[in-house]
């Protein structure tokens, strides 16, 4: 990847895309995994086997490629802020995944792009741009036509979504300003370790329910998925600015929906394609925006 005069790395929106593609199938898959494994354990136990599953990958692959010093970081605190803010948005998400309709879960968590096109600027330095604010802004109309406030009433998975969308923006916009400085294995080493112990120290006061040749399959699925999901996205946003990134994840939308429906019965309706139909426009438009700036 080359570098600009400024330092900043060269956008590469493609690229971001293709790690993007990844993401997004694996968070589809992580979602039927959590749902399947919340009749069984709470969201600090699925936080803690994800990780503990994914941990030893990560590890070994970062040993391979690196040595240990791949694991080394000037920059500690940063870690620790980040992976606090996306464990507990993790969690938040994992209750919804549980309580709510899959692609409603969704539809809310898309005020994360909103959050980042608002907050990278302050937090980065990047530019808010007018096309960026479009998308941003028809990203948002698009999730008022899903979510249709004042029709139905919000419950806790709803609220939960909502809060879990902001940890999200501030996960990404931290994971990029870490990008700058620490590669991707390291990162993930990171996040993999401190929410495997976070998800144990939560999870221990009540207990911690083991794993069933039941759960095992489910166990295993959350945590690689959760791997590859979280490469997918921290590969993506070291080749893009994070206001760039998060509206591609706006094709999970129709990814889940589709998983919804033929999992769980989950209807498709008209406000979702209507929503997801302006979702779609606005990252379109940020896309072009970027690729003519490129």
């Amino acid at each position: 990847m080359t570098v600009a005069a400024d330092g900043h790395p060269t956008a590469r929106p493609m690229a971001a895309a293709g790690w993007m593609g990844l993401a997004i199938v694996s968070f589809a898959a992580m979602a039927v995994a959590g749902r399947e494994l919340s009749a069984h354990y709470d969201t600090f136990e699925i936080m803690f086997y994800r990780s503990a599953i994914g941990l030893p990958i990560v590890a070994a692959l970062l040993l391979r490629l690196h040595g240990w010093r791949g694991a080394a970081t000037a920059q500690p605190w940063g870690h620790v802020r980040r992976n606090v803010i996306h464990f507990t948005g993790q969690n938040l998400w994992f209750y919804g995944v549980a309580t709510i309709p899959l692609a409603q879960l969704v539809a809310l968590e898309f005020t994360n792009p909103i959050w980042v096109a608002m907050l990278a600027p302050l937090l980065l330095g990047e530019t808010l741009t007018r096309w960026k604010l479009v998308a941003a802004l028809l990203g948002f109309a698009g999730v008022l036509v899903i979510a249709q406030p004042g029709v139905a009433p919000l419950e806790l998975g709803h609220l939960a979504a909502l809060a879990s969308a902001l940890g999200f923006a501030l996960t990404n916009i931290f994971t990029r300003g870490l990008m700058r400085r620490d590669g991707a294995l390291c990162v993930l080493f990171w996040m993999t370790l401190s929410q495997m112990l976070m998800g144990l120290a939560c999870a221990l006061p009540g207990g911690v329910a083991g794993v069933t040749p039941e759960t095992l399959p489910w166990v295993l699925f959350v945590g690689v998925c959760g791997l590859s999901a979280h490469m997918g996205l921290t590969r993506a946003l070291g080749f893009a600015p994070a206001s760039v990134v998060a509206p591609m994840e706006f094709l999970r939308l129709p990814v889940i929906a589709v998983v919804g429906l033929t999992l769980y019965g989950e209807p498709v309706e008209l406000a979702l394609a209507l929503g997801a139909a302006l979702i779609l426009l606005g990252n379109v438009l940020n896309l072009r925006a970027q690729r003519r700036g490129a």
